[in-house]
């Protein structure tokens, strides 16, 4: 309709056949899942952030914002030169990556949606973003939270419009249990709105975790404060036993440069990465509510399995004994 050409890459987006192709491909718009900017955010930029001269170049705000547009203008050409909008979905993405991100003027854009939805049911052009947002309903959609809690305003983000699906094909019975009665879909998400229309999510309703106390706890967000962490590539927050703990799945190049570990026994370096582990935990819990702190971050030496558009499968890393 308006003159756009579609390209698709026939191998798994790694940076070594994404990078290549955007030089080739020049493109105007990129959808994408957080993976994509979080990995390129890890791998390449946040290690020239932490050099000593950087680092102190950096603690002088206006030398700061200047020498992070530079990089997002680099970061553009990157990506071929020519792009108006990068747009992420799918999954929550990082809190430091998305404030780079910010403040590098980067013209990225979050979307809400399920397929269920068709599948966008809020988002927002680049220049309107709000932090940790995924925006406002789309012109002709309406998002409502089901039950806010008087306090938080948090309830399930329920959605209606015509991009919203007649139902699931041939089953009444798992469509009845997703629609309200008077035509809302039940997204299964949590969330709130503010009073400028703008979306909050804060997680799956199946993923939440009912603290000691009765306070709601969010993986998700714990999650993404774990993967601020320049030594954790990705995590996955469980309850076990009444306890909060973390599987992560670690930076091994960064351990091993970082901490000398080449020359280490076996047994130095598995006492080396459980010190890091602790460390990380005792950071991460000094950002959390008490009700929301972990007990143990254990360690997962592989990459964690995931679904087509990148989302942990968490279920296969739950405690088969909890109950």
């Amino acid at each position: 309709m308006v003159g756009c050409s579609v390209f698709y890459l026939d191998k798994p987006p790694s940076a070594g056949v994404l990078l290549p192709a955007m030089q080739a491909i020049r493109p105007t718009v990129i959808l994408s899942v957080p993976l994509i900017i979080e990995k390129l955010f890890k791998n390449k930029i946040q290690p020239m952030l932490q050099r000593p001269a950087i680092r102190k170049a950096m603690s002088f705000r206006l030398t700061k914002l200047a020498f992070l547009r530079f990089i997002g203008k680099r970061l553009i050409k990157m990506f071929g030169g020519e792009l108006r909008i990068f747009c992420i979905g799918g999954a929550p993405l990082s809190a430091d990556v998305e404030e780079f991100l910010r403040d590098a003027k980067f013209p990225y854009a979050i979307g809400y949606g399920l397929t269920e939805t068709s599948p966008m049911a809020a988002g927002d052009a680049p220049k309107v973003t709000r932090f940790r947002a995924t925006g406002r309903a789309l012109p002709g959609v309406s998002v409502r939270i089901a039950d806010p809690d008087p306090i938080t305003r948090e309830g399930e983000i329920q959605i209606k419009g015509p991009t919203v699906m007649l139902g699931y094909f041939k089953d009444p019975v798992r469509t009845a249990e997703v629609m309200t009665d008077d035509g809302w879909f039940k997204s299964g998400d949590l969330g709130l709105i503010d009073p400028d229309g703008y979306v909050f999510i804060r997680g799956r309703l199946k993923n939440m975790i009912l603290g000691p106390s009765g306070k709601n706890i969010y993986p998700e967000e714990i999650e993404s404060a774990l993967n601020e962490f320049d030594l954790v590539l990705e995590s996955v927050v469980l309850e076990q036993q009444n306890k909060l703990i973390a599987k992560a799945h670690l930076n091994y190049e960064e351990l091993k440069h970082r901490f000398s570990l080449h020359n280490k026994t076996d047994h130095q370096i598995r006492e080396h990465i459980t010190q890091v582990l602790e460390d990380i935990r005792k950071q991460v819990n000094e950002r959390l509510a008490h009700f929301s702190r972990l007990h143990r971050i254990i360690e997962h030496p592989e990459p964690f399995e995931k679904t087509p558009t990148q989302k942990i499968k968490r279920h296969l890393y739950q405690d088969p004994h909890h109950q």
